[in-house]
């Protein structure tokens, strides 16, 4: 197998995942940009026994992490030439649209951890072992961040059904 052709055919997953992550466009790209990078510099250290796409998410998950970190401590930057377009239209009136930002909106609310075992789990279609492997978490914790993450997502969007009185005759 060439590896440089196989991790290319992963940059849509890596993508999409980084997307989930970041939920910016451009920073999703420089963000897979870095993982192929680095990915490429070190090859020598792939175990072939791996899969490659759970060794490319490793790398983008941690690349996402060190990020954060920095940020944190440097705080945000912003120029205001480059405000973001939607910052200046108007909100979309078509339904679907106002579900799906109110999904994505629920999913940004989540804690980090939670937020990772959802995209991994739920749009990447990884395994909870390959989830468990790429979070570097027991797999029974993978488990539980799922569960409390979905469950914190039905609160947030409103669709747990409220425990009613039972009827006693």
């Amino acid at each position: 197998m060439d590896l440089h052709r196989a991790i290319v055919r992963e940059i849509p997953f890596l993508r999409r995942f980084a997307r989930g992550l970041t939920r910016d466009r451009s920073n999703a790209d420089d963000l897979v940009q870095d993982c192929v990078e680095r990915a490429l510099t070190r090859l020598h250290l792939f175990d072939r026994t791996r899969n490659l796409r759970v060794w490319l998410y490793t790398i983008l998950r941690n690349i996402h992490i060190n990020n954060l970190r920095r940020q944190t401590n440097r705080g945000v930057h912003v120029v205001l030439d480059e405000v973001p377009e939607f910052h200046l239209t108007e909100e979309a009136t078509q339904h679907s649209n106002l579900v799906v930002g109110e999904i994505l909106k629920a999913l940004d609310s989540l804690p980090l951890a939670q937020r990772e075992v959802i995209l991994l789990i739920t749009v990447e279609q990884v395994s909870y072992t390959e989830a468990a492997e790429v979070l570097d978490v027991p797999i029974g914790t993978v488990m539980s961040r799922l569960s409390r993450g979905r469950n914190r997502l039905r609160e947030l969007l409103g669709e747990l059904e409220k425990p009613g009185l039972r009827e006693v005759k």
